[in-house]
């Protein structure tokens, strides 16, 4: 049996759909909403069985892998968060890195020397590596428009990704994938399968419009913290929204925070893009991750902002 791991977000989806491209096979597909990472914990699988597991932290998935590699499972892990000491185990191929200008889609496309680029810029302009998908895309002798669709759609398939539940979502990033699946080029996408990209895009245009009219609650010229709503759109828009204020603000760190219905707030920190450092160590204080440039907290207790801001002030200032 096949089995694709991936995350549910840009990265994770485009990286896939390389793969897959390159090496067709039939899997069974396990994923989830951008923060349900620990993914490995909810596949079954014997010896024999070959696992794909791409865009999600190996340190945050090492105890199932280590049961799945002695049960006799292949892994193949391709990711580029924070992973501890990396298993050294006959079944398990690895290739990982924590450089903060690349995303699993990037190395994925090195991996497959380039032979599907558009969807690895498509995956890195949804993770907000905009200058390193420019660089990959190069090669491709693409116009300004076209440029622009790539970058249009990897932040949409990338805005689908986030919420609380699959019930916040437009799609299950499983059926987003099916949907993706197969098409060679992203603009074949776009042009064959306009009425989800026209969802996507408007959901997107209609999130972050609403996004746009929310003050920050605390804000220095360092570091900038904004509290969205209790509402699907403001759990939707975190990760997007975060990114473009990331953008717009290239010398200040950002975090956006938004009710988890778990009795508390979960996080979404951006680095100042001019400084990718720090993140996922912030993060990491609060029980969170990530990686350098970006990072995020799953969970944080109402009573305990205070206390987050006070280190997110510290990490940055």
């Amino acid at each position: 049996m096949n089995i694709d791991v991936f995350n549910g977000d840009a990265d994770g989806i485009c990286a896939l759909l390389q793969l897959r491209l390159a090496f067709p096979k039939e899997s069974v597909l396990v994923t989830g909403v951008k923060r349900d990472i620990g993914l490995l914990s909810r596949v079954c699988a014997e010896a024999g069985d070959q696992i794909v597991v791409l865009d999600i932290s190996l340190d945050k998935n090492r105890l199932a892998l280590c049961e799945l590699l002695n049960k006799g499972v292949s892994i193949f892990y391709m990711d580029h968060h924070y992973s501890g000491e990396i298993p050294v185990h006959q079944g398990l191929t690895s290739l990982i890195s924590t450089d903060a200008n690349v995303c699993t889609s990037l190395l994925m496309n090195i991996y497959l020397k380039q032979r599907f680029a558009e969807w690895a810029v498509t995956g890195a302009f949804g993770d907000n590596l905009d200058a390193s998908a420019r660089e990959a895309a190069k090669l491709l002798n693409l116009t300004a428009q076209e440029l622009l669709k790539l970058q249009q759609l990897g932040i949409a398939i990338n805005y689908n990704a986030y919420g609380t539940s699959i019930d916040d979502l437009y799609f299950a990033p499983d059926e987003l994938y099916r949907q993706l699946e197969g098409f060679i080029s992203p603009f074949d996408f776009i042009r064959d399968k306009a009425e989800i990209c026209q969802q996507l895009f408007n959901g997107y245009n209609e999130d972050m419009s609403l996004a746009a009219q929310v003050d920050a609650e605390y804000q220095t010229d360092s570091i900038s913290v904004v509290i969205l709503p209790d509402e699907k759109w403001a759990r939707r828009v975190s990760g997007v929204w975060g990114n473009q204020l990331a953008n717009q603000y290239p010398d200040r760190a950002h975090a956006i925070v938004s009710n988890n219905q778990r009795g508390g707030y979960q996080i979404s920190v951006r680095a100042p893009i001019n400084n990718k450092v720090g993140a996922d160590v912030l993060c990491a204080l609060f029980s969170g991750g990530g990686r350098k440039a970006a990072a995020g907290i799953n969970h944080i207790p109402y009573q305990q902002l205070t206390n987050f801001v006070a280190a997110f002030q510290s990490q940055y200032q």
